[in-house]
């Protein structure tokens, strides 16, 4: 048994282990998949100084309740997320985004629900202990790959810890949440399969994310979009982020769980820099799509990066 572990008291929606993904299977069906949003991993990580890429557990809408039964450790979470931290003694603290906590024997973390996200993350000083599957601890729940039989994790679950924490310092750091709901976009490879209507449309009129959204894609409700060549092609290979339009008009934005190759024509394709921003998005959410080109995304990524590795440095220590 391990000397240091949760028991899970309730699972909460969807909550699962993920990292950075697992890459180089595409080309056998199997997605990279890996955490929804990176910023809040990476960021998760650093707060609890880990390695970039150390195993969190991911949860949406409602995150578990846990116990540690066994051993100390430092957690963080990161997101819009309402929780709190019942300590043994019975006080209890509303805990904070972006910042760490000391964790006891006998204490609980109750993450009650996301505000302004859709996901959340919780890291543990120096991980899970987690077997990894091709260089990968990411659960895909549609195939049962990687930790816990690649199930989401459950009720009565124990979940073990890499190590006993003796650290005492926290840290902290500030991070707004970006409320921006225009996403923008490269054209995708069956641009032209469109009418000028429909594309003009696309581009002017917003569309509404549907509850018909999970981490594999999100359905979208706004105006037909209207294909004048044809509403099948051969299928191909797709990434997440292609914007589908099958055959009703309502565009599909493919996410982290994608299926590997689609027939559906791409009007376009999320740029990585507003990846993030996309699927924190609520059901419910009015989105709008801008257009730009190839050069302006590559230096928006890279403005991207640079602004994760600037919030990482700028973690603090608590007094």
């Amino acid at each position: 048994m391990s000397n240091v572990f949760f028991k899970v008291l309730r699972s909460g929606i969807n909550t699962t282990f993920q990292d950075e993904g697992r890459f180089g299977l595409q080309h056998y069906g199997v997605p990279a998949g890996g955490c929804m949003d990176m910023e809040s991993f990476f960021l998760s990580n650093a707060l609890v100084k880990n390695k970039t890429k150390e195993g969190v557990i991911e949860f949406a809408y409602q995150g578990p309740l846990l116990e540690l039964i066994k051993g100390e450790t430092k957690i963080a979470i990161t997101g819009d997320v309402n929780f709190e931290i019942i300590y043994s003694n019975n006080q209890t603290v509303d805990g904070k985004c972006n910042r760490s906590y000391n964790i006891k024997e006998g204490d609980k973390i109750d993450i009650l629900a996301t505000q302004g996200s859709v996901y959340g993350y919780l890291a543990v000083e120096g991980g899970f202990n987690l077997k990894p599957f091709f260089n990968s601890v990411s659960t895909l729940t549609k195939a049962n790959i990687g930790p816990n039989e690649g199930k989401r994790i459950e009720i009565n679950d124990q979940i073990n810890l890499n190590k006993n924490s003796n650290k005492k310092t926290n840290f902290f750091v500030n991070n707004l949440v970006n409320k921006n709901n225009t996403i923008r976009v490269l054209k995708g490879p069956q641009f032209e399969y469109f009418s000028k209507l429909s594309l003009n449309e696309f581009f002017s009129i917003n569309y509404n994310i549907t509850n018909l959204t999970d981490r594999m894609g999100t359905r979208l409700k706004g105006p037909i979009i209207k294909n004048i060549i044809s509403t099948n092609i051969r299928s191909e290979g797709i990434i997440k982020g292609a914007i589908q339009v099958p055959a009703d008009g309502q565009p599909i934005i493919l996410l982290t769980d994608h299926p590997t190759i689609g027939g559906y024509p791409k009007i376009a394709h999320v740029i990585s820099a507003d990846y993030d921003l996309l699927i924190q998005k609520k059901p419910g959410t009015s989105i709008s799509f801008k257009c730009i080109e190839l050069a302006e995304a590559e230096e928006l990524y890279k403005e991207k990066q640079n602004k994760i590795s600037k919030i990482i440095n700028s973690i603090r220590e608590l007094n």
